[in-house]
């Protein structure tokens, strides 16, 4: 079974310390065998995941996300990022979402505020994806709140999260019964891991349990997001 080392946040938290390029050179057999371990982990975790949907997503190498940060744009100047990420594409046009884990020791500094965590969700919605299930949720927001009020959901996730506007979509009353979940910009879920959690050898298992149970949230929003508003296939 893989599991996560403990030299694995080991490693980050000290380039969380050292977050600079002639430090980072000096060490590079370290980032090189804690992102080995990471891909490994990885590896099985998309294993599992196949048993019950199919991916896009080759392998856990293919699956990380650079530790280089793009500075161009960003007043936080630092060269790499504090911790390792990975995201899982689902395969084809009726299969939407995807899955994602992240791994940053407790306390560290990083781009994501939330910790390790693994989850998943609509995180950049094309326009008319947001529009789309903006309109099926004006209807009957009832599917949805029923996933998200299943006690699976609720255990492992509380709330469903994401970025929401201040006020009403346009188009939209305020007053809609509806409108906490029509002013989501965002629709996404994830559980956060203590270290000794990440560490520990029932983590890969705990992992996927978390991204099983997106799937009723991801068929739902396939579901709506391949259809008109009728019902009839648009992809």
């Amino acid at each position: 079974m893989s599991i996560i080392k403990k030299s694995t946040l080991t490693f980050l938290k000290k380039l969380a310390q050292n977050n600079n390029r002639d430090w980072f050179q000096e060490n590079k057999k370290l980032y090189e065998a804690a992102r080995e371990n990471t891909a490994e982990f990885a590896d099985a975790l998309l294993e599992k995941l196949r048993e019950s949907d199919v991916l896009e997503t080759m392998n856990g190498k293919k699956s990380l996300y650079r530790i280089y940060r793009d500075v161009r744009f960003s007043k936080n100047k630092m060269p790499y990022k504090t911790n390792f990420a990975g995201g899982f594409t689902r395969d084809g046009k009726l299969r939407r979402g995807g899955y994602y884990f992240h791994l940053t020791p407790d306390g560290t500094q990083s781009d994501f505020i939330g910790g390790s965590m693994v989850g998943g969700g609509f995180y950049g919605m094309e326009t008319h994806d947001l529009k789309r299930i903006r309109e099926e949720l004006a209807v009957d927001a009832a599917p949805l709140r029923e996933i998200m009020a299943d006690k699976d959901f609720q255990r492992i996730f509380g709330d469903m999260r994401g970025e929401k506007l201040k006020t009403a979509p346009r188009g939209y009353d305020k007053n809609h019964p509806d409108i906490d979940l029509l002013n989501h910009k965002q629709f996404y879920a994830f559980r956060s891991f203590s270290d000794k959690e990440v560490t520990s050898a029932g983590f890969l298992d705990q992992a996927h349990e978390a991204m099983l149970a997106l799937r009723p949230f991801f068929d739902y929003f396939s579901d709506v997001l391949t259809t008109d508003a009728n019902g009839e296939v648009i992809v």
